[in-house]
């Protein structure tokens, strides 16, 4: 049975997690922003989180979809000029949170060339989105270490271990020790871990994301819809959490 927008969560959402822009190499995937918008449209998705290592692509996406873009930040923490590229793409562009991907620029969270581009979260009030799931260097407990020097900043665990039951339980088990630390669900597998997250991390701070094209919204969605949420946990799920996080 195909999977459509019908048969799933049907209240509007907010998508933590999207990138726009190709991927080569194994991934093999790509979306255009045309392609993204309409998706959006299919899925009742009102807003959607955006980055790409190419920044300008996104800065581009977002000024010519406003209403249905937020632009995140993708900086290069070995860059001596990361911090200085961050600070322009939040004041001037009006980017709304930063993204950070340890594993793929190889870097450990906590390293001291993180350290200025959290200042700049800190100074401007927005979130930080880190990649996790993925051994050596985006494991949650290693965001748990940052979390712990940056209790001022919002931190968000994507994916929350991704497709590692030992790390979804360290990423469950980690953000309940910290409030500034929160999960985002995408390509992690096991619905009954969005249920334990909610209840133990508590429901304002799990959010839906898609991590699209390299996932489908439609399988995303259907795996947290056939949780057993109350009607409010799923606004805050799909909805509200996310809208907060990025001061919409």
């Amino acid at each position: 049975m195909t999977i459509t927008a019908a048969r799933l969560y049907p209240g509007k959402k907010i998508d933590l997690h999207v990138h726009v822009g190709t991927f080569g190499g194994w991934a093999n995937v790509s979306l255009t922003e045309e392609e993204l918008v309409k998706s959006m449209e299919d899925y009742n998705v009102v807003k959607s989180a955006v980055y790409f290592m190419d920044n300008e692509l996104v800065r581009k996406a977002v000024q010519k979809y406003p209403e249905q873009l937020v632009g995140c930040y993708w900086p290069n923490p070995h860059e001596e000029t990361a911090a200085e590229k961050v600070r322009v793409a939040l004041k001037e562009w009006g980017f709304r949170g930063i993204k950070l991907h340890p594993l793929f620029q190889a870097f450990l969270p906590n390293d001291d060339i993180v350290h200025p581009i959290m200042e700049e979260a800190k100074r401007a009030g927005v979130p930080v989105l880190i990649h996790t799931g993925h051994s050596p260097f985006s494991l949650p407990w290693s965001v748990g270490e940052l979390a712990e020097n940056f209790p001022d900043v919002k931190i968000v665990m994507l994916h929350m271990g991704d497709g590692h039951g030992l790390y979804i339980q360290a990423a469950i088990n980690t953000a309940k020790r910290m409030d500034n630390l929160y999960l985002e669900t995408s390509a992690m597998p096991m619905g009954t871990k969005i249920k334990e997250a909610i209840d133990v991390v508590g429901k304002d701070r799990v959010m839906y994301g898609s991590d699209f094209p390299f996932h489908n919204p439609a399988v995303e969605i259907a795996r947290a819809t056939a949780v057993n949420l109350s009607e409010e946990e799923f606004e805050l799920y799909f909805y509200r959490n996310a809208k907060n996080l990025l001061g919409l």
